[in-house]
C-alpha cells in the first residue's frame, strides 16, 4: 500500500566558522575546531541530498555531535556549564514561520535544532520511501523503523535538551513544546499507519485491524488539539491533514469493525457500521479539498488522488454492498 504524508520545510541555518582566535591556540583545539567545520557542513549536505540513507545520516550525524558534545559536557565531570557553550552564535530558521531566523549563542540550541532537522529528515526519507506504490517488506520495516527514530528524537529533544536552553523557546515556533508534540504525535501515528498495512497485507483478523485503524485516528486528533491554540496562519495546513488522517482511519476502523460485525452474522450492525465509514470517509474528502486550497507551509499535493485514499473508498463500497446483500437473504 502507497502512503502519503504531509511535510513540513526543514529548517535553514547560517554557516558556523568556528574559528576561535586565542581561545583555540593549539594544534589539537584548532583540529577540533576544522573537524566542527567540516563535519557541520557535510550534514547539512546530507539533508539535501537524494542518495543519502539511514545509516549514512546516523554516521554524519555522529561525526558532528560526538564534536559537538566538546562545547556542552562539563570537562570536569560536575553540573557545571562548559565555558566553551555560549563562545558561538548559531541562526536557524522556522518549519512554520519561514525564514525569519532565531538566534542564539549557545551550543545547546544548535544541539537541539540540529537534532530538529535529522528528526525531520527520517520523517521525509520515510515519506519518500512510503510513497512507492509496491513497497516490500523490508522497505516497509524501514519507513517504520525511521518513524520510530524521528519521534524518539523529538521526545529526547523535548525532555531532555529544550529545558536546558537559557533562553526559553518561542511561542509558535519549533521548540514551543505544542509544536513539537505535534511533530513527535504524528510520527507516531504514521509508524502506526505502516503496521496497519503490514497487519492488512497480512490478513490479519479484522478486529485487529480495526482497533489498530482507531488507535491511529486517536493519534492524530491528538495531535491536531495539540496545535489548536497555534496561529492558523502558520498551522492551518498542518491541522487539515491531520484532521484528514483522523477521518480517514476512523472510515478504516469503522469498515473493519463492520466486517467483524458481518462475520459474527449481525448484518445490521455492519450495515449501520459501514455506513458511518461512508460519512467519515466523505469528511475526509471534503478535508482534501481543504487541505489543497489552504495557504501555509507544507507540501502541495492532492491527497484524495493518493492511491491508499482511492483504495479505502471503493473498499468500503464494496463491503457496504456485501453486507447489504447477505441482509437481504437473512
Amino acid at each position: 500500500m502507497a502512503h502519503w504524508f504531509h511535510r513540513n520545510p526543514l529548517k535553514a541555518t547560517a554557516p558556523v566558522s568556528f574559528n576561535f582566535y586565542g581561545v583555540a591556540g593549539s594544534p589539537a583545539a584548532n583540529k577540533i575546531c576544522n573537524d566542527l567545520r567540516t563535519t557541520r557542513a557535510r550534514l547539512l549536505e546530507m539533508f539535501t541530498d537524494v542518495t543519502c540513507n539511514a545509516e549514512m545520516m546516523k554516521s554524519a550525524t555522529d561525526a558532528y555531535f560526538s564534536l559537538l558534545q566538546c562545547f556542552i559536557v562539563s570537562l570536569d565531570g560536575t553540573t557545571q556549564d562548559n565555558k566553551m557553550r555560549y563562545i558561538q552564535n548559531f541562526k536557524w530558521t522556522d518549519t512554520l514561520q519561514g525564514n525569519t531566523p532565531s538566534a542564539q549563542q549557545d551550543a545547546v540550541f544548535e544541539l537541539v535544532s540540529m537534532a530538529f532537522n535529522v528528526a525531520l529528515w527520517y520523517t521525509k526519507f520515510a515519506s519518500r520511501l512510503a510513497g512507492k506504490e509496491n513497497v516490500s517488506e523490508d522497505e516497509a520495516k524501514v519507513v517504520h523503523r525511521s518513524l520510530k527514530v524521528a519521534a524518539g528524537i523529538f521526545k529526547n529533544l523535548r525532555e531532555a535538551h529544550i529545558p536546558r536552553l537559557i533562553t526559553p523557546a518561542e511561542k509558535g515556533r519549533d521548540l514551543d513544546p505544542r509544536v513539537i508534540d505535534a511533530y513527535m504525535i504524528q510520527s507516531q501515528a504514521e509508524a502506526q499507519e505502516v503496521t496497519i498495512a503490514r497487519a492488512i497485507e497480512l490478513k490479519h483478523n479484522a478486529s485487529i485491524v480495526a482497533a489498530l485503524a482507531s488507535e491511529t485516528a486517536n493519534f492524530y486528533q491528538k495531535a491536531d488539539h495539540t496545535l489548536n491554540t497555534l496561529e492558523p496562519e502558520y498551522s492551518g495546513k498542518w491541522r487539515k491533514y491531520l484532521q484528514l488522517k483522523f477521518f480517514f482511519y476512523m472510515a478504516y476502523a469503522y469498515c473493519y469493525h463492520g466486517q467483524t460485525l458481518l462475520a459474527n452474522d449481525k448484518c445490521g450492525e455492519a450495515i449501520r457500521s459501514l455506513q458511518e465509514a461512508e460519512k467519515a470517509y466523505s469528511r475526509a474528502e471534503e478535508l482534501c479539498k481543504d487541505y489543497r486550497h489552504t495557504k501555509g507551509p507544507g507540501t502541495t499535493a492532492k491527497p484524495s488522488e493518493q492511491l491508499f485514499f482511492l483504495k479505502l473508498g471503493g473498499f468500503i463500497k464494496n463491503t457496504l454492498d456485501k453486507c447489504q446483500r447477505e441482509g437481504r437473504f437473512m
